[in-house]
């Protein structure tokens, strides 16, 4: 009789940090033998990795638990909602185990004990780059944990803790690993990328037997040796980010910066308590555009924020028409369950919050739409991340992040495949999207 391997069925929720932690799972249960599955059926055992920062995450979280209980019974939960202790034992009290997030060795222990592992010397299923849940052409590079910030809106140091940054040497590792098996875009991830290093005071380590800082600008220049695009997410405006500018620049890394402002009223960011919360962001925005002129910036802003007036949010309205910026999300203030900043007085009323995000958005399609509408007549290279049914492609520039930014469109994809990169002439553009012709 043939031996069947045990199957883990495996639910992923969250952000691209939550996936990096799943992905490390995954490559653990595939290197024991394991089978790994996206579907509760003919699974012996459902694994889930949560999200926990928003409430409504909290509830996809809990829901998506329930309905692995309902279809396959055998749940353990990991992920940033099990470190809310009892909220998971409350709502579904006969799951198997929780852990919470970056748990790899916990969850795998609770696997054994629940799904003995296979013995079979023979199986080594494992590439060396692991399992991956990104497409092949993409991937996430994760270079720390945890973050040293206590901003009043968020609660993931309590989650994830202190700032916790990878060995420069596995973080180039990894890099050099992924580069090699084919990969043209590395994302890089954490809560604070501009800290990287600080908790190990930027100690020296070693790559290919060269010493090399642990830190965001040297991290920058040896990841722009290999030839594919970096992106560099989630970085705060510290002084030092100035230096990789040089770098976007020279084509070393790309030049798309993701800087979640938050808001521009320096009473609210100090309320907020936000880092590196400097007056002149608009001077070094121009400035990095003056050494970078290709440079794109997406951000993030929240509004109705306890405290934020008529005129602060005016003050935020006048920044974003002054700093021009590409790629703009909007939060309305969501009162997280032990964030600090629900304690502050004057809570902005609901409709007034969503009136806001109205206003916010209106002004920041029109500076989207008209920066898009600029770049027709441009030549740009894009990378091919899907071919749909009627044969066109559907790709991305440097200036768009998979899943959070725009597309652009390549009606004539014959002889493309996923993955390539080609160079495109803009001739359209909509409010968030771009179409070009083969050049």
């Amino acid at each position: 009789m043939s031996h069947v391997a045990p199957k883990v069925g495996f639910i992923s929720l969250g952000c691209p940090k939550a996936a990096s932690d799943s992905e490390q799972i995954l490559t653990r249960l595939r290197a024991e033998g394991y089978e790994i599955s996206g579907t509760y059926d003919g699974a012996d055992l459902v694994v889930v990795n949560t999200c926990g920062f928003i409430d409504a995450a909290v509830q996809e979280s809990l829901d998506a638990i329930g309905e692995a209980l309902t279809e396959n019974g055998k749940v353990i939960v990991t992920g940033c909602l099990g470190a809310k202790g009892d909220v998971i034992r409350d709502n579904h009290p006969s799951v198997l185990a929780v852990t919470g997030p970056h748990a790899t060795d916990e969850v795998m222990g609770h696997v054994h004990n629940h799904l003995p592992k296979p013995h079979d010397p023979f199986v080594d299923l494992v590439p060396d780059i692991g399992v991956r849940l990104t497409p092949k052409h993409y991937a996430y590079l994760k270079i720390s944990e945890g973050c040293n910030h206590r901003c009043t809106f968020c609660i993931i140091p309590s989650m994830r803790g202190d700032l916790d940054s990878r060995p420069i040497q596995n973080v180039l590792a990894e890099a050099e690993n992924l580069a090699k098996a084919g990969v043209k875009e590395l994302l890089i991830i954490s809560q604070d990328t501009s800290a990287y290093g600080v908790d190990v005071k930027y100690k020296l380590g070693f790559h290919n037997g060269r010493p090399v800082k642990t830190r965001m600008t040297e991290l920058c220049e040896e990841l722009g040796k290999h030839g594919i695009w970096v992106r560099l997410h989630y970085v705060y405006p510290y002084p030092h980010v100035d230096e990789v500018i040089p770098l976007m620049r020279d084509g070393k890394i790309l030049p798309y910066l993701d800087i979640p402002f938050q808001h521009a009223s320096q009473k609210i960011l100090k309320l907020m308590k936000r880092p590196a919360n400097s007056d002149n962001v608009l001077g070094r925005i121009k400035k990095w555009r003056e050494i970078c002129p290709q440079l794109v910036i997406r951000s993030t802003f929240i509004v109705g924020f306890p405290g934020e007036t008529e005129d602060d949010f005016e003050e935020l309205l006048n920044f974003i028409r002054e700093a021009q910026l590409d790629r703009v999300g909007c939060f309305t203030y969501s009162p997280v369950e032990g964030a600090a900043a629900n304690e502050l007085p004057d809570p902005v009323p609901d409709e007034v919050k969503e009136e806001r995000k109205e206003r916010f958005m209106a002004v920041q399609a029109e500076i989207s739409a008209a920066r898009l509408a600029a770049r027709i007549g441009q030549r740009l290279q894009v990378l091919v991340d899907e071919i749909d049914e009627e044969g066109t492609a559907v790709c991305r520039s440097y200036a768009d992040a998979p899943e959070i930014d725009g597309l652009v469109f390549v009606e004539d994809a014959a002889g493309l495949v996923v993955g390539d990169f080609v160079e495109v002439e803009i001739v359209d553009a909509s409010e968030h999207d771009l179409w070009g012709e083969r050049v």
